[in-house]
């Protein structure tokens, strides 16, 4: 087995990683160097399909907008159990991030005096979202990658999966990885690593995201008995594309699209009179469940999803052309439907992961409640800080990645400069090493009664299910049992394809084991937290109960199953008020 030894090891290549990437080898003055992990090729993470746009007050004056305005409406859309001090530092530091990527080449969309448009989204006071187009991701990620290609410290492995964190008594020591080409095994070892694999939507069926959104980096922090932070808060983005789950961005309604029933009727004016189509993610996605399972919501005969319309054909032919032009290719490729002339299809989704990997506002992974890992950090949607509380603001994900990948390049760095020169390979390495290589040659040689797939199948209906929009203690309970059974069918499945080569059989058995993971964490969070909050909407406790529940959820990994714990959301400006819009 090839051992490569780095400076610092960076787990996943979108926003949040490359971004750490390129504040680490800053800082250290390209002295470091870097390997940057990616199981796909690294200009295809899921941070390439974000499209609406970035949150950040750059024109405070012209806006009338602040730095405690964008706070409060994140404090507020995250009904309150966002950490505030994390909020603050990211509206403050949005501001000088958005500049960067400016100068590194995003292609902002700009008004008719050169500065930078933004445009309106949910929950936001007043337009504070920049964008290009409706193609943000894209550039923003195309931009960063580009500028590291200049650095001969950065090394970029494309398709390599992790299978392993190496985590020796809170210390990290490395990743155990699999050369998906080749099939060949690799122990990347470093002094410092950052975890920025993003989140875990596809352990849902219908979800925004892509295939390879699968939780990786949570499930490999939890199986080392990492804590996972406030799971139950899963956000379901209201517009995606029926049949096929393609999102339609928030920048749709931004400009201005209406929300139709099949009566033709425009119903959040029955849910939130004064944002309309622009309140929160949480409640337009169950404005959207209740108009369709109180039976105004239209069928679509190829696949029996019920939808309902979202209505473009009033905008300008100049806002579809210059603002949206990517959702009128997607409309018309998927569907022959023009959105100048026809409404879009649409449902909630599964879309982003609020919770995540328990770290602080520093970026540092925790390893229990107040102890943090040495030489691990992590960035992006993988790491709950929590600035999303129980529920994310669209455009406040881009800035927390870029915010917290700068945050975790930094520390890391510093760190690593500290400890440079100093070997990373040891004896317990190597016998973790042994362990690990018996695990995978074990799972090739199987021949067990399981197809993966069907279970992978059977949980997806699980989920969507029961332990979606809306939830209870009966469709938890039977998620729960059904997950256990799941769990139990995969320690007997078999891998068909026994070769080296691009062998994805073995990958997808791989991310099938971190979903599982995922799904009975997501589902035992949500079973015991019996209030409704954000994303998480507890029919049988339709009532926030800041009494009880003000406090962060942690779930640990034990002998006996899931354990849970908690932490105190901290509170510095904004009290607990009743979530109106």
């Amino acid at each position: 087995m090839d051992k490569l030894e780095y400076d610092i090891v960076i787990l996943g290549t979108g926003l949040g990683g490359m971004r750490a990437a390129l504040e680490a080898t800053k800082k250290s003055g390209s002295k470091l160097r870097i390997a940057l992990i990616s199981k796909i090729h690294a200009m295809r993470s899921h941070s390439v399909a974000a499209e609406g746009g970035i949150s950040g007050v750059l024109y405070p004056d012209k806006n009338k907008d602040s730095f405690e305005l964008h706070a409060y409406d994140t404090i507020k859309g995250s009904d309150y159990l966002a950490d505030q001090d994390a909020v603050e530092m990211l509206v403050r530091n949005a501001p000088h991030e958005i500049r960067l990527l400016e100068h590194l080449g995003v292609p902002w969309n700009r008004d008719k005096d050169g500065e930078i448009q933004f445009r309106a989204f949910g929950g936001m006071s007043t337009p504070r979202t920049a964008f290009a187009a409706d193609k943000t991701g894209f550039f923003m990620l195309n931009s960063i990658y580009d500028t590291l290609l200049r650095f001969d410290n950065i090394d970029v492995f494309h398709e390599y999966y992790a299978t392993k964190m190496l985590l020796d008594k809170g210390v990290f020591k490395g990743f155990y990885v699999i050369d998906l080409a080749t099939g060949n095994r690799k122990l990347i070892v470093a002094r410092q690593g950052i975890i920025a694999t993003g989140g875990a939507a596809r352990v849902y069926e219908f979800t925004t995201t892509s295939y390879s959104s699968t939780g990786d980096g949570l499930g490999l922090a939890y199986r080392e008995g990492l804590p996972l932070k406030d799971m139950e808060f899963v956000q379901f983005h209201p517009t995606a594309l029926v049949p096929s789950g393609i999102l339609i961005s928030e920048a749709a309604r931004g400009e201005g699209g209406y929300l139709l029933n099949s009566k033709n009727e425009r119903f959040m004016a029955n849910y939130a009179k004064t944002k309309m189509e622009l309140a929160p993610r949480d409640i337009v996605s169950r404005a959207i469940m209740t108009e369709i399972e109180e039976g105004r919501g239209i069928k679509d005969p190829t696949s029996g999803m019920d939808y309902v319309l979202l209505d473009l054909r009033h905008l300008e032919q100049k806002i579809l052309d210059e603002k949206l032009p990517m959702i009128r290719e997607i409309a018309i490729k998927m569907l022959k439907i023009d959105p100048a002339y026809e409404p879009l299809p649409i449902r909630p989704a599964s879309h982003f992961t609020m919770g995540g990997i328990a770290s602080n506002k520093e970026a540092g992974v925790l390893y229990t409640k107040k102890k943090q890992v040495r030489g691990l950090w992590a960035a992006g949607e993988c790491g709950s800080v929590s600035v999303h509380g129980a529920n994310r603001l669209g455009s406040n994900s881009l800035s927390e990645c870029i915010i917290w990948g700068r945050i975790a390049g930094e520390a890391a760095a510093k760190s690593a400069l500290k400890t440079r020169g100093l070997s990373a390979v040891d004896k317990w390495l190597e016998r973790a090493v042994t362990d690990e290589d018996m695990r995978i040659s074990k799972l090739l040689d199987s021949h067990g009664e399981h197809n993966p797939y069907q279970i992978r199948k059977e949980l997806w209906r699980t989920m969507e299910e029961n332990v979606h929009v809306f939830r209870n203690k009966q469709r938890l309970t039977k998620a729960k049992k059904k997950l256990k059974e799941l769990t139990a069918r995969f320690s007997n499945i078999y891998v068909g394809d026994k070769g080296n080569i691009y062998n994805t059989n073995l990958r997808d058995v791989f991310e099938l084991e971190n979903m599982l993971n995922l799904s009975a964490v997501i589902t035992e969070c949500a079973l015991n937290r019996t209030e409704s909050r954000g994303g998480h909407w507890r029919t049988d406790y339709p009532s926030r109960d800041d009494k009880r529940w003000l406090k962060h959820t942690l779930a640990f990994k034990s002998a006996k199953g899931i354990r849970l714990d908690y932490l105190p959301v901290k509170i510095t400006k904004w009290k607990p008020e009743i979530r109106k819009y």
